[in-house]
């Protein structure tokens, strides 16, 4: 097992850190998984917020792993796609398509409305999930977990990061 420091962001114009479920079930389900939380965060949907605390977590070379949780759907407040894809070096376009794919069998044809986004960011892997505890078990457990696993073949992300292969 590789340990990686991953940084969790709550995107919320209703929670707060009392009520931050899906931020706390992140955490614990990575730290369960061995990896180290290196840093949370509870911001509003605000594309600049959003940026600012992303940009400077993908400037902080000790984080190897950003997890964002909320902001993914279709209201008028929901930002996070459009607040990250423009930091990304590179989109991982297969991580909202499967996140849709996987999800289809909870939620239907409502899995339409996820605007679930992955990417790489000065050497970064940042994926955003919906705000939901559900949908946070799901992306953890059946793709960002698995791919967070140095041991999941044929290829997992950890052999990717730049960073890792530097030390």
């Amino acid at each position: 097992m590789k340990t990686l420091n991953c940084a969790v962001l709550t995107i919320s114009d209703t929670r707060t850190e009392r009520d931050d479920t899906s931020g706390a079930l992140l955490a614990e389900l990575l730290n369960a998984d061995g990896h180290k939380l290196a840093d949370r965060a509870l911001v509003r949907d605000d594309v600049y917020r959003i940026r600012a605390t992303v940009s400077a977590w993908i400037a902080d070379e000790d984080i190897h792993v950003i997890l964002t949780t909320g902001g993914t759907g279709f209201t008028g407040r929901d930002s996070t796609p459009e607040a990250l894809s423009p930091l990304f070096d590179k989109t991982i376009s297969g991580f909202g398509e499967l996140f849709r794919q996987i999800s289809y069998t909870d939620i239907g044809a409502s899995t339409i409305q996820s605007r679930a986004v992955g990417g790489l960011a000065n050497a970064t892997l940042i994926f955003a999930l919906p705000g939901s505890s559900n949908a946070v078990r799901t992306g953890w457990e059946k793709i960002v977990g698995p791919q967070l696993n140095i041991e999941t073949r044929p290829c997992n992300f950890v052999e990717l990061i730049p960073r890792l292969r530097e030390r």
